[in-house]
């Protein structure tokens, strides 16, 4: 493995580890600086697509939207893989992630254990997230 292997791992790491840090800080226009401008995003719970989105802009409303209903989030990176080819790379990684959201005067605690499918690319010299699936592969919740 080479040192600029080794590097582009890092960058990559701290990439999506960026992406958690100012997601909790609900930084969603900072958030949109990790993606390319015409990038994909496609959410999948039980299998099934419940989210496709393309565009920052349009990313950004719905992220937005979806922080406006949330009083606090946490998120935990787990494993990271890449695999990298000059100037564009892959990469699974797997979050858990807590979002408290108030339900009927209550606070909710929904618990999600995420496995995420990337696609990065190398512009303007720094990588950037192409396109992004996340798998939303358990939701628990519960009143706190």
């Amino acid at each position: 493995m080479t040192l600029e292997i080794l590097k582009t791992n890092e960058d990559l790491r701290k990439l999506i580890d960026q992406y958690a840090y100012l997601s909790d800080e609900w930084k969603i226009s900072e958030v949109m600086d990790l993606f390319i401008p015409d990038m994909t995003y496609n959410v999948y719970m039980s299998g099934n697509l419940v989210g496709n989105t393309s565009g920052r802009e349009n990313l950004e409303k719905e992220f937005n939207e979806h922080a406006s209903k949330v009083k606090t989030y946490f998120t935990l990176n787990g494993q990271h893989t890449v695999n990298i080819t000059g100037e564009t790379a892959t990469g699974i990684s797997y979050s858990q992630i807590k979002m408290v959201r108030e339900v009927e005067g209550k606070d909710v605690l929904t618990d999600y254990s995420v496995k995420y499918d990337d696609q990065y690319v190398f512009q303007n010299g720094k990588w950037l997230i192409k396109e992004r699936i996340a798998y939303f592969m358990i939701v628990e919740s519960r009143t706190l």
